[in-house]
């Protein structure tokens, strides 16, 4: 799309907020129905919460996909949308939703204008922040990673995990085959992960402490040994450690979305009804941002929402369509780009 300088208001059937999953299959749904769609992200790229936090972990719930890496399932996802040409905006945040008589005008955080004439939320669980570590002497900013892109960078280091839910089993069971070692640490002697993720990082020769908290950092050339405190007893233990990963959780808020006349619930979610669609005329809602009664919180739950939502919001822009577009195999799929 052309810059926001420009000062055009790009004119679209479909603006959908968030590139994750969910918002990329809308995108495909959207071309399937011969809709012109743009995707909106504060991200610098496609994929969302998967691409931020673990694209190179097994995804293993998603249909089809006995395992699947997050990276692989946004590549897919993005290939798929991609054959019908949908438009993407990165690295800015949807800012402002004005109903007109005749459309919806998106304003993004750059001052971009788009008008479509329906909307999707599928911005996930919004805008989020890791928790940070709080302070190690002798440890430095540099030497704390809160996502892992790429594991491979930590090939034959000594790596110490901070942390006891789930993302931090994930980390140490992804990293240990190919680290020197890694070790464990949680402040509490319980964990929040799942048990078979507890005993798949045993398997893997994992250490782990816990009710332990690292406390200094000592330094040969860069960060070397951690020493961690282990409530009950007397001395610290010494681990070796050349890169901390803190896997604490994070912080989200819907941001700009709040202010956009929606029934928000908890600060972070919409509901909506059968059809997704949301308390604001021609605006539906899909993916982890979406509520209704007995949801299961699935990316496969996620890609049938984004369906729904599509084609609901096309009989809302063309009253004269069908809900029910048929299956796939009985239509025409374009296979090149949409202009």
């Amino acid at each position: 799309m052309a810059d926001a300088a420009d000062g055009a208001v790009h004119d679209v059937d479909l603006a959908i907020v968030g590139a994750g999953p969910a918002g990329l299959f809308a995108a495909y749904y959207a071309g399937f129905r011969g809709l012109r769609a743009v995707l909106v992200d504060a991200l610098p790229e496609p994929g969302g919460q998967i691409s931020a936090l673990y694209p190179e972990k097994q995804i293993f719930d998603v249909a089809g996909f006995p395992a699947v890496t997050g990276r692989e399932l946004v590549d897919r996802l993005t290939s798929q949308a991609d054959r019908f040409g949908p438009g993407y905006v990165f690295g800015e945040q949807a800012a402002e939703l004005e109903p007109t008589d005749q459309a919806l005008v998106l304003r993004t955080s750059t001052g971009r204008r788009i008008r479509s004439r329906a909307v999707i939320i599928a911005a996930g669980i919004g805008h989020f922040t890791p928790r940070s570590l709080p302070p190690v002497r002798g440890v430095t900013g540099d030497d704390i990673a809160y996502f892992v892109p790429d594991p491979g960078v930590y090939a034959g280091r000594d790596v110490v995990v901070v942390g006891g839910g789930d993302s931090a089993f994930d980390w140490a069971t992804t990293l240990a085959p190919a680290a020197a070692s890694v070790t464990l640490v949680h402040r509490r002697a319980a964990f929040r992960a799942h048990a078979a993720s507890v005993a798949e990082a045993e398997r893997l020769g994992v250490r782990i402490l816990t009710d332990a908290t690292p406390v200094l950092g000592r330094r040969d050339q860069g960060l070397s040994t951690l020493e961690v405190a282990v409530r009950g007893r007397s001395a610290s233990v010494v681990v070796p450690c050349q890169q901390i990963v803190a896997a604490l959780g994070f912080t989200a808020r819907l941001g700009p979305v709040l202010d956009w006349g929606l029934d928000v619930r908890d600060h972070r979610h919409v509901p909506v009804g059968t059809d997704m669609r949301t308390a604001v005329p021609g605006v539906y809602a899909a993916g982890d941002i979406a509520t209704y009664p007995g949801k299961v919180p699935l990316i496969a739950v996620g890609f049938a929402e984004a369906a729904t939502a599509v084609n609901n919001a096309c009989v809302w822009i063309d009253p004269t369509a069908e809900v029910v577009p048929g299956h796939s195999t009985e239509q025409s799929i374009l296979t090149g780009t949409r202009s």
